[in-house]
């Protein structure tokens, strides 16, 4: 199976996403919703939990788990690849979201002006900044922090009109042609990306991390083919969350689009 991971239910767009340029593969997401945020934790814990979840997955069967929260891709997912898959699971891999939406960008930013909207956490971590500049140091980067987005798309007021209005409050640093691209630094705001896109100056790109991973997927997928050989083909999903309300169904079946089954399990 592929695995999925992330620290609620906002990866659930990330899988739709995959689900629609990959769709034969079989599909295990684990979302942590008992132990949601993890942006406001320790590195130390956001590490131990996010190694709990893939350590669940890869004992599942997974051969391959997407880390869809960029908390846990940007503070996790070195220490992963570098130090906990050599010494437990040498023949299986995670990928991360962050990375290929940083290379998104600037695959698609003709001025290297680059625009981040994400939550106060992943703002202050830097982690899109630092990443981009590692990939092109004269890159200028924008961030803007938007708490209440969240908020909004979990109450289920994404359509409400006064989120137009809070939206063109956090968009504004990005209306005098600073940027040309502007990435969709959370999975929740997948939810609200064509009332960002409505709301950006001709010619800015947007960038949104579930589209930009699936696309990376694919080549992924298509450049290891040992790997691809060995995951499974049958169309299944399964969805598994530490926590299971109805306010969590109702946002699973928003993300996903449709009405969906989930497990409890305990990592």
């Amino acid at each position: 199976m592929i695995g999925v991971f992330d620290s609620g239910f906002g990866g659930l767009a990330v899988l739709r996403e995959f689900l629609l340029v990959l769709p034969e593969y079989d599909y295990l997401y684990l979302g942590d919703n008992a132990r949601i945020p993890y942006g406001t934790r320790s590195d130390r814990v956001v590490q131990r939990f996010t190694e709990q979840a893939v350590d669940y997955l890869l004992r599942q069967g997974c051969q391959l788990v997407v880390l869809a929260c960029h908390t846990a891709s940007a503070r996790a997912l070195r220490r992963i690849q570098q130090i906990y898959l050599p010494a437990r699971y040498p023949t299986r891999r995670v990928l991360g979201v962050l990375i290929p939406t940083v290379e998104e960008a600037l695959a698609r930013s003709r001025a290297k002006r680059i625009g981040v909207i994400a939550t106060e956490g992943t703002v202050t971590s830097l982690s899109f900044e630092l990443e981009l500049k590692k990939l092109d140091p004269e890159v200028e980067v924008v961030q803007q922090a938007c708490p209440l987005l969240v908020p909004i798309i979990e109450s289920g007021e994404q359509d409400w009109e006064g989120t137009t209005m809070i939206l063109r409050r956090y968009l504004a640093p990005f209306q005098d042609g600073r940027v040309d691209t502007l990435i969709l630094g959370c999975t929740h705001y997948s939810i609200l990306k064509d009332q960002v896109r409505a709301l950006l100056r001709d010619g800015q790109e947007l960038i949104c991390s579930g589209q930009a991973t699936a696309a990376k997927l694919v080549e992924y997928l298509r450049r290891h083919r040992g790997l691809e050989g060995r995951l499974t083909r049958g169309g299944t999903r399964r969805y598994l969350s530490t926590d299971l309300t109805p306010r969590f169904q109702q946002l699973a079946s928003l993300f996903m689009g449709q009405a969906i089954d989930s497990e409890v399990v305990e990592l």
